[in-house]
C-alpha cells in the first residue's frame, strides 16, 4: 500500500529542518556568531557613555564688582557643581573676550554691582551668563544647569529671609537627575536592533541567491512562506538574546529605569524585531550580492534612524516633510514606545498605536518579500 503523507508532516518536517539547518550556518561561522551576539554589547556600552548631553568641568570665570557674601555664596555652589570648576576672578568687563580668545575659560558669570545689597529692592540684581556659544547645544545645557543652581539658592534664601516675592521653581519629571542616558538609551536599542536584524537576514537569504540553492529550497515541497521564516527564525531567537544582553546592561551599567512592564516591553521588542527582520527579507529581494545587502541595510538604515526617529534630534523640530518621512521609519515608533514604558512607566494603553504601525509594517514586508520571491520562480 503506497503511503501518503500529511500536509502536516509534508509541510511542518521540512520547516524544522530548515530551522535547524540555518542555526547550524550561523553557529558554524564565528564572524556571524561575533557580530550577532558581541556588536550589539560592544555598540550600547560605546554609544550609552560616548553619546552623551551631560557636560562636565565647564572653566568658569567670575566678574564680581563687589564680592559680598551673596556673589561669594552663589560662586561656591556653582563650584561644587559636578558640572562647574571656577578657575578664577576677572578684573574688568574688557578680560571676558581675552579670557576666551585665549581659551581660559568657557563660561563667564558677570555679577551686578552691589549684588547683594540690590537683591531683596525693586530694582533687584542682575547675574549675566556669558557662554562660549560655538557650541550651541553645549552653551544652552551649561547656561540652564548655572541658573538651576542660582534659582535653588535663591530659593533657600527666600525661605531664610521670609521675603516676599515669587521664586521660580523647577521639577524635573522622569528625569531629575538629567541624565542623557534616559535619551540615548532606548534610541541606541532602537538603532542596534534594527541594524543587527535587517544585516543578517538580509545577507542570509542573498547567500543562498548567490549560491543557487535559494531556487532549490522555493521548488521544494515546503512552501515560499515556511522558507522565509524558517530563515528568520533563529535570527529572532538570536535576536531576543541580544534584547535580553542590551536591557540587563541598560538597566544594570547605564542606570536606565524600567518603570513599566517588563512583559510589554519585552513584546514590543519582539515586534519590532519581527518587523526589523521583515525590512531585512524586503531588501534582500531587491539586491544580488553580500555586499549589497550589507550596504544597504546597514549604510541605507544608519543614517535614517540617527536622523529621522528621535534619536537624537527631536522630531517636533523638524521640517513638515521631513517630519512626514520619519514616519515610515520603524525605529521612531519603537523609541518612543518604549520610553512611555521604561522611563514614564504608562501602560501598555498608551502606546497601543504604536504597537498597531509596527505590526502593520512587518505584515506589509513579509507579503511583498514573499510576492516578489514567487515572482522570481516564476
Amino acid at each position: 500500500m503506497k503511503r501518503t503523507d500529511s500536509p502536516r508532516t509534508i509541510l511542518h518536517s521540512p520547516f524544522l529542518t530548515f530551522v535547524g539547518k540555518e542555526f547550524l550556518h550561523i553557529f558554524r561561522d564565528r564572524w556571524t556568531m561575533l557580530i550577532l551576539l558581541g556588536m550589539p554589547v560592544v555598540q550600547i556600552i560605546l554609544f550609552g557613555f560616548a553619546i552623551s548631553t551631560e557636560v562636565k568641568n565647564i572653566r568658569v570665570a567670575v566678574l564680581a564688582p563687589t564680592h559680598d557674601e551673596a556673589t561669594r555664596r552663589i560662586v561656591e555652589r556653582i563650584d561644587a557643581s559636578e558640572h562647574f570648576t571656577v578657575t578664577g576672578y576677572l578684573d574688568s568687563p574688557a578680560a571676558i573676550e581675552r579670557a576666551f580668545q585665549e581659551d581660559a575659560t568657557d563660561f563667564v558669570i558677570v555679577f551686578s554691582p552691589r549684588f547683594a545689597e540690590r537683591l531683596y529692592t525693586v530694582e533687584g540684581s542682575q547675574i549675566q551668563w556669558i557662554p562660549d556659544a560655538t557650541d550651541t547645544n553645549t552653551a544652552t545645557t551649561v547656561v540652564m544647569y548655572a541658573t538651576n543652581i542660582v534659582y535653588s539658592w535663591l530659593g533657600e534664601q527666600s525661605a531664610a529671609s521670609a521675603a516676599r516675592g515669587i521664586t521660580p521653581g523647577l521639577r524635573m519629571l522622569y528625569n531629575p537627575q538629567m541624565k542623557s542616558s534616559y535619551n540615548f538609551v532606548p534610541g541606541v536599542m532602537g538603532l542596534i536592533l534594527i541594524l543587527i536584524c535587517a544585516m543578517m537576514t538580509s545577507i542570509s537569504i542573498v547567500r543562498e541567491k548567490e549560491t543557487g540553492t535559494m531556487e532549490v529550497l522555493l521548488v521544494s515541497p515546503v512552501k515560499p512562506l515556511y522558507v522565509i521564516l524558517a530563515k528568520m527564525t533563529p535570527y529572532f531567537a538570536l535576536s531576543l538574546v541580544n534584547f535580553a544582553s542590551v536591557l540587563v546592561l541598560s538597566v544594570t551599567l547605564l542606570d536606565m529605569p524600567l518603570k513599566g512592564s517588563l512583559f510589554w516591553v519585552t513584546a514590543l521588542s519582539m515586534i519590532y524585531i519581527l518587523t526589523a527582520l521583515s525590512l531585512g527579507l524586503l531588501i534582500s529581494t531587491v539586491t544580488r550580492t553580500q555586499m549589497a545587502a550589507m550596504l544597504a541595510s546597514a549604510v541605507a538604515l544608519m543614517l535614517p534612524v540617527i536622523m529621522l526617529s528621535g534619536m537624537i534630534f527631536p522630531i517636533e523640530s523638524m521640517p513638515d516633510i521631513l517630519q512626514a518621512l520619519s514616519c515610515i521609519i520603524p525605529a521612531r515608533w519603537y523609541i518612543h514606545a518604549l520610553k512611555k514604558l521604561m522611563i514614564e512607566g504608562l501602560p501598555v494603553t498608551y502606546v497601543v498605536r504604536e504597537l498597531g504601525i509596527l505590526a502593520a509594517m512587518a505584515t506589509c514586508m513579509i507579503l511583498i518579500s514573499l510576492k516578489k520571491f514567487k515572482n522570481r520562480l516564476e
